[in-house]
């Protein structure tokens, strides 16, 4: 009686491209520019939020899943739909309505799209020459809007039935600007020289 055994063999996670080249290159030269004593205090970026206004949809509440669709095309992960937090006659919304949508993105995720947007949604846009590069908090957290949602290669064009823009927050550890821009910039994320 003998008995077969099967071999099962588990590989690895294939890491993120843009996570590597961080590790790999971007980590010592934020080091080497900014002199910090403990690799802790070297900026990473924390978690992206990908937001998704949809003010129309007061009146029409089937808009909401046009937007729940594209964003979950877009990031890969389900959104959570924001509600109004109170009534306001001048604009027909009624508390608790559905005016929106957000996902978060952390972890393998996160360096998935940011390197999507940077390299294929991005150069896409027509008459492209950049982001602005102030648009900082203070906090070292970067904040951009996008006009539509067919730059990105998961959205079939023929399937669009409203343009849709989108505001994208980039969330770092640093409490600095400078540090934030450095970080960015290093990443690949297009600022404008002016």
């Amino acid at each position: 009686m003998s008995e077969v055994v099967e071999e099962i063999t588990v590989e690895a996670p294939v890491t993120p491209r843009l996570k590597q080249e961080y590790k790999d290159v971007i980590v010592p030269e934020l080091e080497k520019e900014f002199k910090h004593d403990n690799p802790m205090q070297i900026p990473r970026i924390e978690k992206v939020v990908v937001s998704m206004g949809v003010g129309a949809a007061a009146r029409d509440s089937k808009l909401i899943e046009g937007a729940v669709r594209d964003l979950t095309a877009i990031t890969g992960q389900k959104p959570k739909i924001t509600k109004a937090k109170k009534s306001v006659a001048q604009f027909h919304l009624r508390e608790g309505q559905a005016i929106g949508a957000y996902v978060t993105l952390r972890g393998d995720r996160m360096w998935e799209f940011l390197d999507r947007l940077l390299t294929l949604a991005l150069p896409r846009i027509r008459d492209f020459r950049g982001i602005n590069g102030h648009q900082f908090d203070g906090q070292g957290n970067y904040n951009f809007g996008l006009t539509e949602q067919s730059m990105f290669h998961e959205i079939d064009p023929d399937s669009i039935d409203h343009q849709r823009g989108m505001d994208i927050t980039v969330v770092t550890t640093t409490k600095s600007d400078d540090e934030a821009y450095a970080l960015l910039k290093a990443l690949g994320f297009p600022f404008k020289e002016n």
